[in-house]
C-alpha cells in the first residue's frame, strides 16, 4: 500500500480541522486553524490547493464555495512521524526518545508502557 505523503505541520493542522469538523468552507477552516496558528484565508486556501494536488484532500466542486474534505483517514499522518523524526536526528531511536521525553514529564503509565515496549 502506498504511504500518504508526509505533511507540513500547517497542512497537518488543516487535516485536523477537516477530521474533527467535517468538510467546512475555506473561511471556516481558516477560523479553526487560527485557534492554534495564525494563518490568513489565502494561505489556507493555497495550502488546500497544494494538498489537493498531493491527493490528501479533495474539493467539492458541486458547491460554489471552496469546500474541502480529507482523503486520508484520521491520524494517517501519525504513522509516518517516528521514522521521519528519527531521520531528522540521524536515525537514532534512542536520541528520538530522549528528545521526546525531554520536552515534558512522562506519566508513570507512559514510563511503564515504554518499559514494556523496550522489553
Amino acid at each position: 500500500m502506498k504511504q500518504p505523503p508526509r505533511n507540513h505541520h500547517f497542512e497537518l493542522e488543516i487535516l485536523r480541522v477537516l477530521w474533527t469538523r467535517g468538510p467546512p468552507r475555506c473561511g471556516k477552516c481558516t477560523d479553526a486553524v487560527n485557534e492554534k496558528k495564525a494563518m490568513g484565508y489565502t494561505t489556507v486556501l493555497k495550502l488546500l490547493q497544494i494538498m489537493t494536488t498531493k491527493g490528501t484532500v479533495r474539493r467539492n466542486d458541486n458547491q460554489r464555495a471552496h469546500v474541502y474534505e480529507s482523503c486520508l483517514p484520521r491520524g494517517a499522518d501519525n504513522a509516518n512521524w517516528p521514522a521521519h523524526a528519527s531521520a531528522r536526528i540521524e536515525g537514532s531511536a534512542s536520541q528520538l526518545m530522549m528528545h521526546a521525553l525531554a520536552g515534558s514529564k512522562a506519566s508513570n503509565e507512559e514510563i511503564d508502557e515504554l518499559r514494556r515496549l523496550l522489553d
